[in-house]
């Protein structure tokens, strides 16, 4: 029997972090991971492969809209088999350089399903057959996570595609039908309707990616509505998918007390996804899940001492950096567990949690949502300032969406962050970097931001809300 100081089940974004870190300051390390292919769901099936693809959707954009500035394109086609194509060199580029890292040496790299025998011990289902049981002083879980499974009258016997069909398809159909309103659901459509296909979202509650603040939702929601081939539908009670004429699909749903029918040649089922621990056996370890999560501490620690979790097998926000940061804060502490390390408990701290959406416009937000400072009892200021009336974006013809920014009404120390705009997911790091040295909005207004450019739209609404501190002493 092999045994290791720490065991990573999951070589993705937080396993390979988790892994690296724990051979860094020391420790023997195994890295168990069954998938056909290696890297993880942001190289693989995520990040990397959507964004790849959004860049033709908003080139395609651009094209479209060149008589607005006085050009005129013709002849425009659209190749779903060159931009599939593009993307599979670029993320067979960048998995092959996570799979060296992976096979470089520094650990072992086992190619299989990990199931917990007991808290330290984990048999593993090789994919070459057998299987092989090994001791773990401590491991960590990072398994990410899979499509959620939402029942839905008549879909599983009509079909449908998941974000991996769209991703790696050679043809795309006419019209599709997209279920679902938080970030993969939306990022696709908004592919699907640059190329130039019909595309009709249907989000089952009131606003377009739920956690957002409202304003930010519905600014998205009405910039989307706008664009000449997307119809989006919130507040929506699906009841059934069927056939219908000419091969096609249709879904019936209700909606303002209504019920409604679309047809469309596919339907694209991205309502979620939810964590992959299923082949685990978590029980055998004693290992206490919510909701399906598993449940961890500050660290990163499980119910058990010696097992972690990161990444999306955990939550609470899933998305990469800060899976990567949970890795890293997982492993020091294991290292920390097997007295390996003397230095202080590494924590979660998630006061600059990121969040951004590659739509158009795109959506981005750090820090704390109006809500939430409602939910906590904090009293706040905020402002807002909108897009169509600042110079650099009107030249752009960038005129959808606002800034907003939060801040402490007693402060004045900035808050939280939202963009609706364009560039939102480059724009909103100003603000992350403001927050990270807990600055105040008076700060970030009188700091020189050249003109024209998008990142001086920041400058108003910090003056608003330092106007609004000074009134409030």
């Amino acid at each position: 029997m092999s045994e290791f100081d720490f065991v990573v089940l999951g070589g993705g974004s937080a396993g390979y972090a988790a892994a690296r870190t724990a051979h860094e300051l020391g420790l023997s390390v195994a890295v168990v991971d069954g998938a056909d292919e290696l890297g993880g769901l942001c190289i693989l099936r995520g990040c990397m492969p959507s964004k790849t693809l959004i860049q033709s959707a908003n080139r395609a954009l651009s094209i479209r809209r060149a008589g607005e500035f006085g050009l005129r394109a013709h002849g425009f086609e659209v190749h779903p088999e060159e931009i599939r194509d593009r993307k599979r060199e670029l993320i067979d580029d960048f998995a092959g350089y996570r799979q060296g890292q992976l096979a470089d040496g520094r650990f072992e790299l086992i190619r299989g399903y990990g199931q917990y025998l007991s808290p330290t011990q984990i048999i593993v289902n090789q994919r070459e057959g057998g299987e092989r049981i090994i001791e773990a002083k401590t491991s960590i879980i990072a398994t990410g996570s899979k499509v959620s499974e939402v029942p839905i009258e008549g879909l599983a016997e009509l079909g449908y595609w998941t974000s991996d069909d769209i991703l790696d398809t050679d043809t795309l159909p006419q019209s599709i039908i997209v279920l679902g309103g938080g970030a993969i659901a939306l990022e696709m459509a908004h592919y699907l309707e640059g190329v130039g296909r019909d595309v009709f979202v249907i989000q089952r509650s009131d606003q377009l990616l739920s956690g957002s603040d409202r304003d930010v939702a519905k600014a998205l929601e009405g910039a989307l509505n706008e664009r000449e081939k997307m119809d989006v539908f919130t507040a929506t009670k699906i009841v059934r998918a069927e056939s219908a004429d000419g091969g096609l699909k249709k879904l019936v749903f209700e909606h303002k007390g209504e019920l409604c029918e679309i047809v469309a040649e596919e339907i694209l089922y991205a309502l979620g996804r939810e964590p992959a621990t299923a082949k685990l056996d978590l029980v055998q370890a004693n290992i206490e899940t919510d909701r399906g999560y598993v449940k961890t501490q500050p660290d990163q620690q499980t119910s058990q001492p010696n097992i972690f979790a990161a990444g999306d097998v955990c939550g609470p926000l899933e998305v990469v950096h800060i899976a990567i940061e949970q890795g890293e804060a997982a492993a020091y502490n294991a290292a920390r567990y097997l007295g390996k390390v003397d230095g202080r408990i590494k924590t979660m701290d998630y006061r600059l949690k990121l969040f951004g959406v590659f739509t158009e416009p795109q959506v981005a937000q750090v820090g704390m949502t109006e809500n939430e400072a409602i939910d906590k009892g904090i009293e706040t200021v905020v402002a807002t300032y909108p897009f169509d009336d600042h110079g650099k974006s009107m030249t752009m013809g960038e005129t959808h969406g606002f800034v907003k920014l939060i801040g402490d009404k007693h402060t004045g120390e900035i808050l939280g962050g939202s963009v609706v705009g364009p560039e939102a997911t480059e724009l909103i790091h100003e603000i992350v970097v403001a927050m990270h040295f807990h600055a105040k909005a008076a700060d970030l207004m009188t700091i020189p931001h050249y003109h024209p450019t998008l990142s001086e739209i920041w400058t108003y609404p910090a003056e608003d809300i330092a106007d609004l501190v000074e009134e409030a002493k």
